[in-house]
């Protein structure tokens, strides 16, 4: 059962007039009708959130269902009428032949994100998303010899064509719903790295961290999250090591660094729980780990908000 199919499940049949707490509300209250507030059963909010602005009212029963929330490196989910057209601050969004899309945010992005549905009965409807904002750890670090900070220019130039060669693996464009059936964790293991932390070194802000990071012993395993097509296997990137890129479809893909072993060739599809890898402590790493990212387009995600429970309690 894909994710839309669970929330469905989850009594997003009927018509809701939504409370204060729900961020649709929030990010459109001028259109929402006076006086028509009713709070939802708290199973709502825990199955997740689905919406649709017809004529002032948020209409569960139709166009366009989402779940998630338009948070600091969150990912939503979204379900249209097949043949409907999505655009987001007026770039078109890949949308399945099943009408299900994606929308991700930024570690640092703000403000408010127009969404556009075009077709079916109603022509047009928008809905506005303000993104929420987060806090992240900042360290800083001082009295670092600048060698350490600063690579030297053959490294300089070994990082750039690597650069690129991830920027390729993560260009891959086509409509699979690879995602649609959610994210399991990759790896059992203590959480030793969170998303958006950053360090200064030196005084200089150096790029934030975009992964989750999992310790575990070298050569355990790591499991695919999700269904997807292997675009990049390298064996020793400079700073990544072993580096690992899984595309999901509509340009979401999960990159695992610092491995050992890489167990998976370019090209392979690959499905949710399939051994992919082993963890371990290549490129720059300070030990055994696994270093997931997750990117819709352009945009850096953060995995954790995709899962449920933790590392440790993961299932045999």
């Amino acid at each position: 059962m894909d994710i839309c199919s669970q929330m469905a499940e989850g009594g997003c049949t009927r018509r809701h007039k939504m409370s204060t707490r729900s961020l649709w509300y929030r990010s459109l209250r001028s259109t929402y009708p006076p006086g028509t507030e009713e709070s939802p059963s708290a199973s709502w909010f825990r199955a997740g959130l689905f919406a649709i602005l017809t004529a002032g009212w948020f209409n569960i029963a139709q166009a366009l269902e989402l779940q998630g929330e338009p948070v600091q490196g969150g990912l939503i989910f979204g379900l249209t009428q097949p043949g409907n057209q999505i655009f987001l601050d007026g770039t078109e969004i890949m949308v399945s032949r099943e009408g299900k899309f994606l929308i991700g945010f930024g570690r640092d992005e703000t403000g408010e994100r127009l969404l556009r549905v075009k077709g079916g009965p109603d022509g047009e409807q928008l809905v506005m998303l303000t993104v929420s904002l987060r806090e992240y750890d900042i360290e800083k670090v001082d009295g670092l010899p600048p060698r350490t900070v600063t690579p030297d220019p053959a490294a300089a130039k070994r990082i750039a064509e690597e650069a690129a060669m991830v920027s390729s693996a993560r260009s891959r464009r086509d409509s699979r719903t690879d995602y649609a059936v959610g994210f399991t964790w990759p790896a059992q293991g203590r959480i030793s790295g969170v998303y958006g932390s950053q360090r200064i070194l030196n005084g200089e802000p150096r790029r934030p961290h975009f992964g989750l990071d999992i310790a575990a012993p070298t050569g355990s395993p790591v499991y695919a999250p999700a269904a997807g097509i292997v675009t990049l296997n390298h064996p020793d990137m400079y700073f990544s090591g072993g580096t690992l890129i899984l595309d999901h479809g509509q340009g979401l893909s999960s990159t695992f660094l610092h491995l050992s072993l890489i167990l998976v060739e370019a090209g392979t599809t690959v499905q949710q729980g399939d051994l992919i890898a082993e963890i371990g402590s290549t490129g720059r790493a300070s030990g055994p780990h696994l270093d997931w990212r997750m990117n819709w387009l352009n945009r850096r995600l953060d995995p954790q908000l995709l899962l449920q429970g933790n590392p440790q309690q993961f299932p045999e």
